[in-house]
């Protein structure tokens, strides 16, 4: 998992960047056909390279070259997709709302016709529009809450399942050495987003198009989150941050908020001396929540080959299943965007990951496609305001609802 992964980059560079980022690994194998440009953002995790190079070499239709981009991905893409320079084939987080309606990428519905019920729905919401789908969904990843269960039994702690349970157990296992809670750095406005919200029972945006927290229970749950930092339950200045599990498994804090890619390293440290959980639920109206996120292979409009792309696509990642479960645990810990092959995955059945798995399938929810970079900025700035400087949750709120409401009305509008 690499930080390009973590923070989701905006999209829309320069054309500069195409020539100054990314490099060639050379062509894929030995294919017949016509050759195919196959666009990834450069991962972390080792043996990912060599894989993707091998799953094209195995590809005998086209030729395929893949290449591997390092830097800002997101903003190179946007710039290629705009020239007839760039990939016929690419992984995207998005696509964005401006590519999907400016033509830019390639309806691939058909090529999920009679297995698109086996695609996690809260990966492949995002990637719908207009009842077509944009891109196919590689692998799932999704944050959760790592706690002690050591630490938390003998301060007579139960896991909260509430967060007004969170917020006292929090205060309850803060000590002299030891935190309560690490939501981040910055007391966790940048990583929670919306998550506070959908564990209200309410959401960014709405089915209809309209902001989802124009709520008086929104008040009332990003209230309680600076109950936690003004308890002086959070940790605050950890050495990494909420990406990075060291402050957990160091014995720094008793609880942290953290992706799934972090399990392996915490399970080797710890051994089975943790859990996982969502985002406790809040109000009578609340749910558990887990935010996730999922990039996915998309086809450019700009393709002179857009067919060949196409099939090389559903055979990646449609039907060859095998390759799908290796891309997603051979090399890092991802679940797979197929729900059959999540369920069977031998990684996946036991402990902390089965427990990630059921709570990702039922709880998980992603970022909407209608949620606009300049709503998320008036959103997370309010957020910061009400965790760290005790704001006015409501005041802070009712502008943010104005901007997203004007967002959602300029975004709806079909050029």
């Amino acid at each position: 998992m690499t930080i390009s992964r973590r923070t989701l980059l905006a999209a829309g560079a320069g054309a500069g960047l195409l020539t100054a980022c990314g490099g060639n690994t050379g062509r894929g194998g030995g294919g017949s056909g016509p050759s195919l440009s196959q666009w990834y953002h450069q991962y972390g995790e080792q043996g990912t390279e060599q894989a993707v190079q091998r799953y094209a070499g195995a590809y005998r239709k086209a030729r395929v070259d893949v290449q591997w981009r390092p830097g800002n991905y997101d903003q190179q893409t946007a710039a290629a997709l705009l020239t007839g320079s760039g990939p016929d084939v690419f992984e995207v987080n998005g696509p964005t709302l401006d590519q999907i309606r400016g033509g830019q990428v390639v309806d691939v519905t058909g090529l999920l016709e009679g297995v698109k019920d086996d695609f996690a729905p809260a990966v492949l919401a995002p990637k719908t529009y207009d009842g077509r789908i944009w891109a196919v969904p590689q692998v799932i990843d999704t944050q959760l809450l790592y706690y002690r269960k050591s630490l938390l039994k003998d301060a007579g702690v139960e896991p909260p399942t509430t967060l007004d349970a969170l917020v006292d157990a929090a205060r309850t296992l803060t000590d002299r050495r030891t935190k309560g809670l690490f939501l981040g750095n910055d007391g966790g406005a940048g990583v929670l987003g919306g998550t506070p919200l959908y564990a209200a029972g309410l959401s960014l945006v709405t089915e209809d198009g309209k902001p989802g927290f124009d709520d008086p229970a929104a008040a009332r749950t990003l209230g309680k989150l600076h109950r936690l930092y003004a308890d002086g339950s959070l940790l605050l200045g950890a050495p990494s941050d909420w990406s990075d599990p060291s402050a957990f498994v160091q014995g720094l804090t008793a609880m942290q908020w953290s992706g799934l890619w972090a399990l392996p390293q915490v399970r080797k440290e710890l051994g089975d001396d943790f859990g996982v959980l969502p985002f406790p639920a809040d109000g009578a109206g609340g749910r558990p929540a887990v935010p996730v996120g999922a990039y996915g292979s998309a086809v450019s409009a700009r393709s002179r080959h857009r067919e060949a792309a196409k099939a090389y696509v559903k055979w990646l990642w449609v039907e060859r299943t095998d390759y799908q479960q290796d891309f997603a645990l051979s090399y890092g810990f991802h679940i797979p965007a197929r729900i059959s092959l999540a369920k069977k995955a031998a990684r996946l059945r036991s402990g902390a990951a089965a427990d990630a798995v059921r709570f990702t399938t039922d709880h998980g929810y992603a970022q909407p496609l209608l949620w606009t970079p300049a709503g998320q900025t008036a959103y997370q700035d309010a957020l910061s305001r009400i965790i760290r400087d005790g704001a006015d949750p409501a005041g802070e709120l009712r502008p943010v609802v104005r901007k997203v409401s004007a967002e959602l009305d300029r975004v709806r509008k079909k050029p």
